[in-house]
């Protein structure tokens, strides 16, 4: 797939795995927005980067939705590649008093339904364009859930089978293209509780990202997830004692 000359929407842009897609691609001469809820971040994000301008929106908000839909409709003259990458995480463990109800509510509407929401909006635009791509950013835990993160797990092996469903419908009508970023931990703000500084850093994410592109390599595994799939596919249970050895 050509990455260059492209109108790109990076939601979740401001920070993190988002900013580093934003600059791979802003450097490749496409025109990169990027959205978050804080004016100030996102400002100061696009400050630093080539090609990039941003739009202030929660995408859990429908209002802020459609404004985002109309503005890329009537002000960016439409889009060739959405990158869903917003997420939220709580960190805990499931028990009588975590109130996981309230956090799986939570990271659904913004990992899942709200990706759901946003691209059906935006398939007509993406329709439009010559050659169109959607990236939905999961995670390692979309296969084996860690312990810690357990409805946020949840929700990203939600998001995974909604793009498989996606790519087998969507991919086959129109010809868009649907890949899948699956990341192990990453060193951003979102994963500090969770040892972060262990992870991988996030322009390894970007960087697999840019190579799924060029080699139209569509369900993208970062880093150790390649090996934790494997292990899955041999073995769940022992892929879920692996994955979980220090988060217990």
């Amino acid at each position: 797939m050509n990455i260059t000359n492209k109108t790109v929407l990076v939601t979740g842009g401001g920070s993190g795995i988002g900013f580093e897609i934003a600059k791979q691609l802003g450097q490749r001469g496409n025109k990169v927005i990027i959205t978050g809820r804080s004016e100030a971040k996102l400002e100061k994000a696009a400050a630093q980067l080539n090609n990039v301008s941003f739009i202030v929106a929660d995408v859990t908000s429908e209002a802020d939705v459609n404004n985002l839909v109309d503005k890329i409709n009537n002000e960016y003259g439409g889009l060739d590649i959405l990158i869903n990458n917003a997420g939220q995480a709580n960190v805990y463990h499931l028990d009588e008093a975590a109130n996981a109800y309230d956090k799986a509510s939570a990271e659904m509407e913004t990992n899942y339904l709200s990706i759901v929401r946003l691209t059906e909006k935006l398939l007509p635009a993406l329709k439009k364009s010559k050659e169109a791509a959607i990236v939905n950013v999961s995670s390692i835990v979309a296969f084996v859930p860690g312990v810690n993160l357990p409805t946020y797990a949840a929700s990203k092996a939600a998001l995974h089978s909604y793009t498989r469903a996606l790519r087998h419908t969507i991919a086959k009508k129109t010809g868009i293209k649907i890949f899948e970023l699956m990341p192990p931990l990453v060193d951003t703000e979102l994963s500090v509780e969770i040892g972060g500084e262990n992870g991988i850093p996030p322009l390894e994410v970007a960087e697999g990202l840019i190579k799924g592109f060029e080699n139209d390599e569509y369900e993208l595994h970062i880093g150790n997830t390649a090996d934790m799939y494997k292990l899955y596919l041999q073995s769940p249970q022992e892929a879920l004692i692996a994955l979980n050895k220090r988060r217990e």
